[in-house]
Formats: C-alpha cells, sequence, structure tokens
C-alpha cells in the first residue's frame, strides 16, 4: 500500500470526532459504489488538468459545479480508470462543520484502508466539491500534489478565496476556470435538440431556435430552473440569490451592514445593464435614512463579485483615474433573474440580451469593458480573447428602424476609429432585426448565431 501522502505532517489525520469520521468515510464509500450522477453535459472553455496542478471550478452556487465534476468523473472511467479511482467528496454539509485541513489526511488514509488495490490500478482523480468551506484546505491540496500520485480537481462559489489560496499557499500550482449557469448551446441541449453543424441549420429551423433563443433569455439558464412553471421558478431564483447573499457575503466575510447590502443586492440585479457609481448610490441610501460609507459600500460590491451574483465591468481606458471617476456597468450572473428583481414593468428584452452576451464573453474567457467615444456614443462591450485580439460588441434588440441602427452604427464607427486593430460586431435579436445595411467591416449577426458558432460548440458535437 503507498503511504498517504499527508502523514509527513503529524496531526493530519486527528480527527478527534467519531460523527465526522463516520460521515467522510461513507461519503468516500458511496461515491465509489453507489451510480455516479448524470446531468445535462456542460463544457467549461478553458479546463485544463496539468500533470501536478489542482483544477479548479469556480462560479456561483447552484450554477452547476457538482454535476460537472461528476461528469468529469464519468469521462475518466470513459477513459479507462475504475470508479474507485474516481472519489468524491462534497463539504458542503453542516455536519462537517469545524473540520480543518489539518485533518484532511483522514480521507486519505481512510480511502486507502477501504480500497487497497486502488493504487495499483493508475492515478487517483479527487474531486473535491465546495472545498472552501475547510480552512487550511489549500496545504492538504499541496502536500497531495508533492506525491505526484493523484489528479485534483476542486470547486468553490468563491472566486477570491480561491484565487488567493492557489496563488499563495499553493504556490501557483492551481488553474482556475469559470463556470456560469447553462449557455445556450447548453441550454438547447439540455432539452435533447441538436446543435447546428452548417450555416443552413438556421434556414430550416430559424423560428424554432428564435423562440428557444426568447425562452432561455427570460427563463435563464440555472439547470433546477429548467421546465417548472414561472412562480416556481422565480421562487426559486429568489432563493438562490438569498442563499448566496447570506452563504457567501453575510456569513462568510461577517458583514454585519446587511440592511445596505440586501438594498445593493436588489439595486443591482434591478438595473441590469445599468451605470452604477457607489458615490450615488452612497447618497441615495442617506436620504433613505440609512447610514453608511462609500468604503463600506466598495467592500459589499466586491463580496458580490466575488460569488459571482453580479458581473462589472470598467470603462476602456489606459488610465486609473478615469476608470475610478467613471461609472461602471454591473449586470446579474444570469438574464433569468432579470424579470423577477426589475421594477420598471417592462419586457427588457434588451438588458436581457445585453446581459446573455457579456456573461458568454465572460464564458470564452475575454476580459471585458466598455467603450465610450470622444464624442460621447457608447459601444457596450470592448472584449479581449486569450490572444489579447480586440473586438467591439455593440448588442441592440432590435436595430430595424432607421434612426437605432444609425446610432448603433455610429458609435461602432467612431470606436473603431480610437481602436482601429479591433473587429467590430453588431449582435441582434432575430434575423428580422438586422439593419437595412450596414459598413462592409461590421459583422451583423443573431446573438443565438454567434453563441452557437461551431468554434465555441465543437466540443458537444
Amino acid at each position: 500500500m503507498v503511504n498517504s501522502p499527508c502523514n509527513k505532517e503529524k496531526d493530519v489525520s486527528n480527527i478527534t470526532d467519531p460523527v465526522i469520521k463516520q460521515i467522510l468515510s461513507k461519503k468516500i464509500v458511496e461515491s465509489i459504489e453507489k451510480p455516479i450522477p448524470i446531468g445535462s453535459p456542460r463544457f467549461v472553455p478553458g479546463l485544463v488538468q496539468f500533470s501536478g496542478k489542482a483544477t479548479a471550478v469556480i462560479g456561483m452556487r447552484r450554477s452547476g459545479k457538482t454535476y460537472f465534476l461528476h461528469q468529469l468523473r464519468r469521462e475518466k472511467i470513459q477513459e479507462g480508470a475504475t470508479q474507485e479511482l474516481v472519489p468524491y467528496i462534497n463539504f458542503e454539509d453542516e455536519r462537517l462543520s469545524g473540520l480543518q485541513g489539518s485533518e484532511l489526511g483522514f480521507i486519505v488514509d481512510q480511502y486507502q484502508n477501504l480500497y487497497p488495490d486502488a493504487a495499483g490500478q493508475g492515478k487517483t482523480l479527487w474531486c473535491l466539491d465546495e472545498i472552501q468551506l475547510v480552512p487550511g484546505w489549500e496545504r492538504f491540496v499541496r502536500r497531495m500534489l508533492d506525491t505526484n500520485e493523484c489528479e485534483i480537481i476542486v470547486s468553490g462559489s468563491s472566486a477570491a478565496m480561491l484565487s488567493r489560496e492557489i496563488a499563495t499557499s499553493l504556490r501557483g500550482r492551481g488553474w482556475e476556470t469559470l463556470m456560469f449557469p447553462f449557455s445556450f448551446a447548453e441550454f438547447l441541449l439540455n432539452k435533447d435538440i441538436e446543435l447546428p453543424k452548417q450555416i443552413d441549420f438556421y434556414n430550416k429551423r430559424k423560428f424554432e431556435i428564435e423562440r428557444l433563443f426568447s425562452e432561455w433569455l427570460l427563463v435563464g439558464g440555472f439547470p433546477e430552473a429548467q421546465g417548472i412553471g414561472t412562480e416556481v421558478r422565480r421562487q426559486l431564483l429568489e432563493r438562490f440569490v438569498d442563499v448566496a447573499t447570506y452563504k457567501d457575503v453575510i456569513e462568510r466575510h461577517g458583514v454585519r451592514s446587511t440592511t445596505e447590502l440586501h438594498w445593493l443586492v436588489r439595486h443591482l440585479l434591478g438595473n441590469a445593464a445599468g451605470k452604477f457609481s457607489v458615490e450615488k448610490f452612497c447618497s441615495t441610501l442617506k436620504s433613505q435614512g440609512i447610514p453608511t460609507s462609500k468604503d463600506t459600500l466598495h467592500q459589499l460590491l466586491l463580496y458580490l463579485e466575488d460569488c459571482f451574483l453580479v458581473r462589472i465591468i470598467s470603462i476602456e481606458t489606459s488610465s486609473i483615474r478615469k476608470r475610478m471617476v467613471n461609472p461602471r456597468k454591473s449586470y446579474p450572473v444570469d438574464a433569468g433573474l432579470i424579470p423577477i428583481y426589475d421594477r420598471s414593468g417592462k419586457a427588457n428584452v434588451g438588458h436581457a440580451l445585453e446581459t446573455a452576451v457579456l456573461i458568454e464573453l465572460e464564458r470564452r474567457r475575454c476580459k471585458v469593458t466598455y467603450v465610450r467615444t470622444k464624442s460621447g456614443y457608447e459601444v457596450d462591450f470592448m472584449a479581449y480573447n486569450q490572444l489579447g485580439e480586440q473586438e467591439l460588441v455593440q448588442v441592440c434588440a432590435d436595430a430595424s428602424g432607421e434612426e437605432t441602427a444609425k446610432r448603433e452604427l455610429r458609435a461602432l464607427e467612431e470606436a473603431g476609429e480610437e481602436f482601429p486593430r479591433a473587429k467590430k460586431r453588431l449582435l441582434v435579436l432575430r434575423q428580422d432585426c438586422f439593419p437595412s445595411q450596414a459598413p462592409d467591416d461590421v459583422i451583423v449577426q443573431t446573438a443565438y448565431e454567434w453563441m452557437l458558432d461551431v468554434e465555441y460548440t465543437h466540443a458537444y458535437l
């Protein structure tokens, strides 16, 4: 039997609570001997499993990280591994409260005691779900990696905690990848609908795809929100927000400014794609008799970004001062949250479309800002891909009107003069929403065609 990599530290297996020992043992056995749960197929761009590094899958709660880990386990078995080589443990269990990273060696020792023959079958793939809830987990993972006898995938709902721990205690021996709720491609796969492989697909099934795209913008991409009634879905999504706010902000960071936090959450989710200024919001709260400070609101905003509930983008500029004085734009992590918190009474298809495009850009691992030209025109997104290539992306639900088309294309034209290396793209809701004419250097297409581009969906085909 291979010695446990954690025996290098004297106290690693010293769990004194027999209940915790029993729970961890049961979780190990169930992961090996019970069927692996099956969910809708997911594709996470940028997922790379390097030898000697831990892969961290991070994203908002209920976005599908757990089922994705099970998907990776099944893929490992399809490659020839036995189920004994893919143990899985979910640490989001209140009965494990108090468990410390220095005690995690117990799971390795117990695994080897229960399955002594596994060591001779190949490398073990450990899937550790919500591991961030165990203080000191990163030191345990580093010790595991030092043995070079296993692969490790961790998941969590905190970008900052995993980033900090990977960069410090893991000393760079980690690779992060983001997971969001269902993309449009994943939404279709969840409905057992074939993805397009060629361009005439849209000519044959245009109305069906456009109907489904509108449904996805309304329902959103949270897996559990699919196929249920409107009222139940709204309650479910509202519950997701409440749990993320409490568990991932208030509880995790010890936040006491709960009144300001709840106002901030509802403001950001109720004003999708809107400009947000901490200074103005601070004044608004004070006018309502709620004492607060700009520093407190800045910190709360960081916490909400950290747990992926909102996505914030800044103005495109090389000047730190300009970035600080100009308002940022705020988006929910999923378009399905918009109708729950928006109080305008409007359909807000445009805001949902813009939100969906931003999340897709982030899913593709782009760095995203917004552009304001010297004349005051705005382009929704400036996206930098992994190669540093620039793309100006303007989102307009319906650009068929002459004045609307003129405004949107003028913004792209002026921004293109300021960023001559950037590709220019205009995304609309449906094929009947195209402008009557557009410059040759502007790519005009429906957002769903862009999202279903085979370059990004080939992993499913």
